[in-house]
């Protein structure tokens, strides 16, 4: 890790040029400036970030996501373990996979707003700290809804140190050259910790032990951040949006509430109910965010290409990709009967190269734009995870080997493509809550992919082997629509930039005239 974030560091640190001048004045003119600390640049400072503490902020900011990840990935390959343990319906099994990103979900969009207004490194202290003491709680668990509490509790802590951490490396790298490297790596070490914890999961004796183990590697981190990170902020007055907060917090709670119930019948009243009661809480939020002063997300970026393509990056991801891969460990130990270890070395190959591609990804800048890079992704996971079709049916792992390599090249490039097109759609005083935006659709797009999948894999005729089949089709079907649709606004954007150049020459013409 120590040579990846150094060779980052060398190349983010060259003088300021006239992008970075330009970024930096843009940023200073769309939120008041915190002042600078020594060594730090601010919103209106061109200078570089001190060699060590930009170092420093990206070693502890990667190190914290890669725990993250793992311990929202950490139920895949012992999910048949911790349900016997804890008496797990087959019908509830799902919550003990979308406990995590339900909290994630639910807090995202707000952590990013608090971060930006309130102090990233406090705001990212206070979640890794959270995340290390509900991780060990989880590790306490007697019950399902016990797990179930502590993983949401978990997923809460995770949105706080995820949506932070964008905005202290933006801080920290303010140059596009620095930035650049450095999302690239933060997005690497996504991959790395959903590559990691199947091998830890798999090789301990016990569930228990993966959550202690993984409370104080998170508990380690905490002590050590306040000491290296800088605090930073873009303060724009007025209160926290609390009402906002509660109605999107809500709203989702009810959606996945309603996508998880749903797999018991979708025609139920609480289903029913829970769906309505989602639309009426995000009308509601829509009304509070246009006469709140400071709201959570500025609605006007909708009207954005970047953040739309973003946003619909980041949902794509978790309905077709993340929703898939949670729950096929699963399907390969009932229907093989492999080990939860066999399990984890499979996934590796996925896992490993996505990591592996993220980290060089960030080669293809200049050469690639970010969005045909995520669309490039879907497309990648779409014909990897096509190639997988019979495999499970057949009984046969090693069919499944040749999707896993391009499935895992494609989950690559949308790790390394997305926490970039998170900061780049927003002003750069915004950062944490672009990553906030994103991230929360993230794993909405996580928690319905999971439900979608466990629904269609155990609920269709023919047993599990035909059901993942269509499991994995619908997944590359959506993959295909996440491509079409991130395109469709990389063309929108071309085309409000040759308006814009047109308008711009035709005033220059008749101001000559």
């Amino acid at each position: 890790m120590s040579r990846f974030i150094e060779r980052t560091d060398a190349r983010a640190e060259p003088g300021p040029t006239p992008a970075s001048a330009s970024a930096s004045a843009s940023a200073s003119a769309s939120a008041p400036a915190p002042a600078p600390a020594a060594g730090v640049a601010s919103a209106v400072d061109t200078e570089p970030v001190a060699p060590v503490r930009a170092r420093a902020t990206l070693a502890v900011t990667s190190a914290a996501t890669a725990l993250a990840l793992m311990t929202y990935t950490a139920p895949a390959v012992t999910l048949v373990d911790t349900a016997a343990a804890l008496h797990t319906a087959p019908s509830a099994q799902a919550w003990l996979l979308n406990g995590t990103p339900l909290g994630l979900a639910a807090v995202l969009l707000v952590a990013g707003s608090l971060a930006d207004d309130h102090g990233r490194r406090r705001l990212f202290v206070s979640g890794t700290l959270a995340l290390a003491l509900t991780t060990l709680l989880g590790a306490l668990a007697t019950t399902t809804w016990q797990f179930t509490l502590a993983r949401v509790a978990q997923g809460a802590a995770s949105a706080a140190l995820l949506a932070s951490s964008l905005g202290l490396l933006v801080h920290a790298f303010p140059t596009p050259r620095g930035r650049l490297h450095a999302t690239g790596v933060w997005g690497a070490f996504v991959s790395a910790g959903i590559a990691a914890s199947p091998v830890l999961s798999g090789a301990l004796p016990g569930w228990r032990l993966v959550y202690v183990l993984l409370g104080a590697a998170t508990l380690l981190v905490a002590v050590v951040a306040p000491r290296v990170l800088t605090e930073s902020r873009s303060p724009r007055g007025g209160r926290p949006d609390l009402p906002g907060a509660a109605a999107f917090g809500a709203a989702t709670v009810a959606l996945i509430a309603a996508l998880t119930l749903g797999r018991d019948g979708w025609l139920r009243a609480p289903v029913g109910l829970l769906l309505l009661a989602s639309v009426a809480l995000l009308g509601l939020f829509v009304v509070v965010e246009r006469r709140v002063a400071t709201p959570m997300i500025d609605l006007s970026l909708l009207r954005n290409p970047a953040f739309l393509a973003s946003s619909t990056g980041g949902l794509v991801t978790g309905l077709a990709v993340i929703g898939l891969f949670s729950f096929l460990p699963t399907v390969l130990q009932k229907s093989l009967g492999m080990s939860p270890m066999a399990t984890a070395w499979l996934f590796l190959l996925w896992s490993g190269l996505s990591f592996v591609v993220a980290l060089q990804a960030r080669r293809l800048a200049g050469r690639v734009p970010t969005r045909v890079q995520l669309a490039l992704g879907f497309a990648l996971h779409a014909a990897g995870v096509l190639t997988m079709l019979g495999a499970v049916h057949a009984g046969s792992w090693h069919r499944l080997l040749p999707g896993l390599v391009v499935a895992g090249i494609g989950s690559g490039l949308l790790n390394a493509a997305l926490p970039l097109l998170a900061v780049e759609s927003v002003p750069a005083a915004r950062a944490a809550m672009g990553s906030g935006a994103q991230q929360t659709l993230r794993y909405v797009g996580s928690c319905a992919g999971v439900a979608l999948t466990i629904a269609i894999a155990t609920g269709t005729g023919g047993g599990l082997a035909r059901g993942t089949d269509v499991a994995m089709t619908v997944s590359a079907g959506l993959a295909v629509l996440g491509a079409v649709g991130v395109l469709g606004a990389l063309g929108l954007a071309r085309a409000a930039a040759a308006t814009r150049g047109s308008v711009t020459s035709g005033a220059g013409s008749r101001g000559r005239n």
